[in-house]
């Protein structure tokens, strides 16, 4: 018999934001995420990045609600690239364009 969780018991959800604890951390994460090249994924690994850092400071650096962030930055949300940029240069990076 192997140890482990039983079945029923409850399972805590994985949050990448729990392990993101440095800019480091924070832009390699980004970055494999954009290879990946999905967008739902890169929106989600800055979502991840926002709670890391701090939605309310994050909010305050970009003039967005807490609840427009929360709602850009969420599995189905759809923010604008305008958004997008805000949020990255509010979290101290810059979207660079390289040749594939």
């Amino acid at each position: 018999m192997t140890k482990g969780k039983e079945i029923g018991e409850a399972v805590t959800p994985w949050d990448p934001a729990d392990y993101l604890t440095d800019q480091d951390d924070c832009v390699l994460f980004l970055e494999a995420c954009v290879e990946e090249g999905d967008p739902s994924v890169i929106i989600a690994a800055l979502g991840a990045v926002a709670r890391a850092r701090g939605i309310a400071t994050l909010a305050e650096q970009t003039g967005m609600s807490r609840q427009g962030l929360y709602k850009a930055l969420r599995e189905d949300g759809n923010p604008s690239f305008a958004a997008v940029l805000k949020i990255i240069r509010a979290l101290g990076m810059r979207l660079h364009i390289e040749a594939a």
